[in-house]
């Protein structure tokens, strides 16, 4: 932020899935109904992101796809944020509020959901394959404290 008066506002939002296990499976090569879940979600195709390097403990080799990612931006990242508040996290089991911890260096904010499936774009019947979800907010500030109060205003509610 170059103004000291500037409010910070959201820059991006990431979303991805995590599927370096799948792609070690002989049996499942077909990501397609991961993809097609993850833009019905999203509203947006996402990218396949590829290993770097080989990690042997993992039965990773350079090359094969790692997870599925999107970049929201804009509007898209709003409506993406008011559906998590107010569709998603009150179907999650539990939900007592967030985090404060999950802020890095940079004010980021990580959030991982276990099951993507709790989003109610998706029917019961278009989830086959189990799979986690991680999102990333990235804000216009690199101060954790104007991060979370920008979170607090979209609707984020947090444990302490």
């Amino acid at each position: 932020m170059k103004n000291v008066n500037e409010t910070p506002q959201i820059d991006k939002v990431i979303v991805a899935i995590g599927i370096g296990s799948l792609s070690t499976r002989k049996s499942q090569k077909d990501f397609s109904e991961l993809q097609d879940n993850l833009a019905t979600i999203t509203g947006q195709y996402p990218r396949m992101i590829l290993s770097k390097q080989a990690i042997s403990n993992f039965k990773l080799r350079e090359g094969l796809p790692v997870m599925l990612q999107v970049t929201l931006r804009k509007g898209m990242a709003y409506d993406f944020l008011w559906r998590l508040t107010s569709l998603v996290l009150p179907r999650v089991r539990d939900f007592s509020g967030l985090s404060s911890k999950n802020f890095d260096r940079q004010a980021n904010y990580n959030l991982g959901l276990p099951n993507y499936g709790i989003f109610p774009e998706l029917a019961i019947e278009d989830v086959t394959i189990p799979a986690g979800i991680q999102v990333t907010i990235v804000p216009t500030t690199n101060k954790k404290d104007h991060a979370k109060a920008l979170l607090k205003s979209i609707g984020f509610i947090f444990k302490d």
